[in-house]
């Protein structure tokens, strides 16, 4: 099972309609992770791990891979994505861990959210999943760049999307083979 994490909580978001692309090109089953939890909070976990957040810790240990997906909010990746990665650290059991994960952005700017994507590969680190070197999948400029059904229409966005997803399949049929 393929897992999307979308750090834009818009239903129609250019990046939920990208990963939804991403899934699409992948094939087989696939889920949306919710990433409409609390603010990490101490105090609030001391009274125990939420169960949405629980819920997504399960549902990123039971993925194949995942796919993490943030628009670029002023030079970084969304708050909604690191509020969810700080509360899935704190979940017993390490979840990310030797995970494949493919990081994706699609921004209105014209570096496609190249500043979130770089972000978020160095705020993965800490986690050790086996986060793909790329291709970088950033598409720019891109409310003109899906169709109404949410496809993307151009090429070089989808031949490099299906390079990226093709490199996740063989990512994730490696760690198969090394257990």
């Amino acid at each position: 099972m393929l897992l999307g994490l979308c750090g834009s909580l818009r239903q129609n978001s250019v990046n939920a309609k990208l990963m939804r692309e991403a899934a699409r090109i992948y094939g087989g089953p696939f889920e949306e992770g919710n990433l409409r939890l609390p603010l990490y909070d101490g105090d609030l976990e001391d009274q125990g791990i939420p169960e949405e957040v629980t819920a997504l810790a399960d549902q990123i240990r039971a993925a194949d891979a995942v796919l993490v997906l943030s628009p670029e909010y002023n030079q970084s990746f969304s708050g909604v994505i690191k509020n969810a990665l700080d509360w899935v650290s704190r979940v017993e059991g390490s979840p990310w861990r030797d995970k494949p994960v493919a990081l994706l952005s699609a921004a209105a700017g014209r570096t496609g959210g190249a500043r979130a994507n770089y972000a978020l590969r160095l705020a993965m680190m800490p986690f050790r999943a086996r986060v793909l070197p790329g291709p970088d999948v950033l598409v720019a400029g891109a409310a003109k760049e899906f169709d109404e059904e949410g496809a993307l229409t151009n090429e070089r966005y989808v031949k490099t999307l299906t390079d990226l997803m093709t490199d996740l399949k063989a990512e994730v049929s490696r760690g198969e083979a090394e257990l």
